[in-house]
Order: C-alpha cells, then sequence, then structure tokens
C-alpha cells in the first residue's frame, strides 16, 4: 500500500515555513483539518490503511545526501534548521483519524513548528490509498508520459515558464515520478523546477516555493486581518532578506491584500501569486496596483497556480504578454491526468494558539467565495472588519 520513502516527499514552502516558524513563533501551536471538497465516499477501513501509513511516516528522517543537497540549494536557510531538520520526526501521535460510513476525519494538533509539516504527505497519502482501494486502472506508464511530453510541446510554443506544485492530490508517487522524469527530460527550457523537495533532488532541478495561507492565517490569529498580510509579509522579510519573494495574495481576497501591500514590500518582492479567482482580473490589477506605485509591472512576476490546464495557461499568457511577467505552477493536471476522476481534498489549519495566547479560530478568505474555509461565523467577523462585502 501507498507509503512515503523520504521526508523531503512535501512541498518545498512547508520547510521554508517551518524554518520561519521554528525562528520567530516557537511556541505557537495548531490545529487543522480534513476538508472533503468532493464529498468523496471512503471504502471501510480505509481510516486503519490512513493511521498505518502515517504510523510508518514515524521512521523518516533527513539523510546526510538530502541534508546536503538543502545546503547548496538553499544557502538562505540557516544552518542550524538542517540540523534541527536533521533531527526531526513525524510524532503520529499529532494525528487522529476516525471514519464513520464513507466520512473520513483527519485533525492535526501540536506546536506549528512541528504540526506545519503534516499537510501535504498526509493529503498525498489520501489520495493514492483512494486510488488503491478502488482497484480503477489508471492508464500505462507510456501513456503517462506521453500525456506529459504532448503537453509540454504545447506549452513550449507559448513560450513560458512551468513548475510542478503536483504533489498534494497526486495520482500516487509512481506517476509523480514519471511525470517529473518526462518534464526533466523534455527537450526544452520549459520546465524549471518542482515544488517537491524529494523529486528536485532525485531529477536534480529547482525546488521551488514560499509560503501558503497558513502563514498569513497564523498572523491574523496573533495580530488581526487587518495586519495580517502585512506583517505576514514584514516578517517574511525578516528571515529570507529579499529571498523567496513571491507573495501569495489571496488569503483575505486579493483587493484587501493590495491595501496592505506597500511600495516598500511591492519594490520588495519579486511579485506576487494568483491562487484563486478570474486570472485576468487578478492581473490587471496587479498591473494595476504596480503602475500606481511608480513600478514597471514588467519588472515583476506573477505566478499563476490555480487549476491550471494548457487552455487556461494560454488565455493568461494572451493577456499578461508584454504587461507583466508570468510564470505557472501546475499541479494535478500533470500528476492526476492518468484516466480517473481526479480527488478534490484540501487539509488547511482551522485553529491557531500564538504565545501567551488563546486559541483563535482562523479562515480563509479566498477570491473565489467556494474555496474559503472556515466557520461562517468567523468568516463573517472577517468580512465586516475588512469590509468585505461578498
Amino acid at each position: 500500500m501507498a507509503t512515503l520513502s523520504s521526508i523531503l516527499d512535501n512541498d518545498f514552502y512547508k520547510f521554508t515555513m517551518q524554518f520561519a516558524a521554528s525562528k520567530l513563533f516557537p511556541k505557537a501551536q495548531a490545529r487543522y483539518q480534513f476538508i472533503n471538497r468532493g464529498k468523496h465516499s471512503f471504502p471501510a477501513g480505509f481510516d486503519k490503511l490512513l493511521k498505518d501509513a502515517i504510523n510508518d511516516m514515524a521512521s523518516l528522517k533527513l539523510t546526510k545526501a538530502e541534508k546536503e543537497f538543502l545546503r547548496a540549494k538553499c544557502p538562505y536557510i540557516d544552518p542550524t534548521y538542517l540540523d534541527f531538520l536533521q533531527g526531526y520526526r513525524y510524532d503520529p501521535e499529532e494525528v487522529h483519524v476516525t471514519q464513520t460510513g464513507g466520512e473520513l476525519s483527519v485533525t492535526i494538533a501540536g506546536y506549528w513548528y512541528r504540526t506545519i509539516l503534516w499537510e501535504v504527505p498526509i493529503m498525498s497519502l489520501i489520495c493514492e490509498l483512494y486510488y488503491e482501494v478502488s482497484g480503477e486502472p489508471r492508464i500505462p506508464n507510456n501513456e503517462v508520459c506521453q500525456v506529459v511530453e504532448d503537453k509540454m510541446e504545447k506549452y513550449d510554443k507559448l513560450n513560458i515558464t512551468i513548475a510542478d506544485f503536483g504533489t498534494r492530490r497526486r495520482h500516487s508517487y509512481e506517476v509523480h515520478d514519471l511525470v517529473i522524469r518526462s518534464l526533466k527530460s523534455h527537450p526544452s527550457e520549459t520546465f524549471i523546477g518542482t515544488s517537491n523537495v524529494h523529486f528536485a533532488m532525485k531529477y536534480e532541478t529547482t525546488p521551488i516555493g514560499t509560503h501558503a495561507h497558513e502563514w498569513f492565517m497564523f498572523h491574523a490569529a496573533k495580530y488581526g486581518y487587518k495586519m495580517a498580510n502585512l506583517l505576514g509579509l514584514e516578517h517574511w522579510s525578516d528571515v529570507y532578506r529579499g529571498d523567496l519573494g513571491i507573495a501569495l495574495s489571496d488569503t483575505y481576497t486579493t483587493e484587501a491584500f493590495f491595501k496592505q501591500f506597500d511600495k516598500k514590500l511591492s519594490k520588495l518582492f519579486d511579485g506576487v501569486r494568483h491562487d484563486s479567482g478570474d486570472p485576468i482580473i487578478f492581473a490587471e490589477m496587479t498591473i494595476e496596483h504596480y503602475k500606481k506605485q511608480g513600478i514597471d509591472p514588467q519588472s515583476k512576476t506573477i505566478i499563476f497556480s490555480d487549476g491550471l490546464d494548457y487552455n487556461k495557461v494560454e488565455n493568461i499568457v494572451g493577456f499578461c504578454e508584454g504587461k507583466i511577467g508570468h510564470s505557472f505552477g501546475i499541479g494535478t493536471d500533470f500528476t492526476n491526468d492518468v484516466g480517473l476522476p481526479r480527488m478534490n481534498i484540501v487539509l488547511k489549519m482551522v485553529e491557531a494558539k500564538p504565545e501567551d495566547g488563546n486559541w483563535t479560530a482562523v479562515i480563509k478568505l479566498s477570491d473565489e467565495p467556494g474555496k474559503h474555509t472556515g466557520s461562517p461565523e468567523e468568516i463573517a467577523i472577517a468580512k465586516q472588519i475588512l469590509k468585505i462585502e461578498n
């Protein structure tokens, strides 16, 4: 059954956030919860299979070769963190898994600097186990590689750069491996790296990522919604001093983000990441924001990463070309395009407890209302504070 073979089989931004959290907020705690957006029904006994896979993760540890890879590729990360990661072990007691009928429940709780690594590998395990138990056959390996090749030939003609962002909802480790191998061997400069650190090391490419929504969600719990984006980015720049300079924009809607993304931050950060809502409207807002700040939009980059396929990418390129820099992070359309329905699941922070603070509910106000997470009551409070009407 599904299992993980490397502690680096995770998204890069989980490690960059873990470093920052351990440095700035070592006593903070967090709780996470599984959200089954696709209303998938899990077969009887699925919880036990998942528990077994999670228990097996306790044996994962950073190898000397992996530590050296991170040291060489990420000079902006302190060696003290690499020593910490070498000693880090997953603690399955931080994860609680239950099942009622076809409904699966997964919760995670503990110190934030520890629990931050669980989300992505658990999601990938849920997906892989789900497909294994269903027994539905996917397309053969050679077809998986051909699908990637056909897509890359089309992407090459757009003169763009692309990274793999597909760890969390991949069909399986095997498919992900085939995809990265195919992307790396494709004869063009279009593919620039992967969010998966393990595969970045295996295929000698670049690990890509900065931070996720939970970085700003925690800051909202500690400092309030009005200061979450501003202080989240200030603290990020304090840790990374200009490296990892792509800012995630939609934790509390892009409109609220740009109100806090002042001239200093707009100049400091290399660009922004789009992860929800209409990408063309977002690009228009971003271009206008930079112009108002007296910044040439073509000196900045938007990373688009919201459920992309070729048609969406082509449309975005058509609008952005000659106006603003653009690159793309493509997820399940690479790692789960195998002839089966794709899973629609997330695992999000739902509560945070800053040092000397109280447990506080956290929410995400996506640019796409259907992707909001958190309690309706807390969402209503955040909208009122940020003066968001829809």
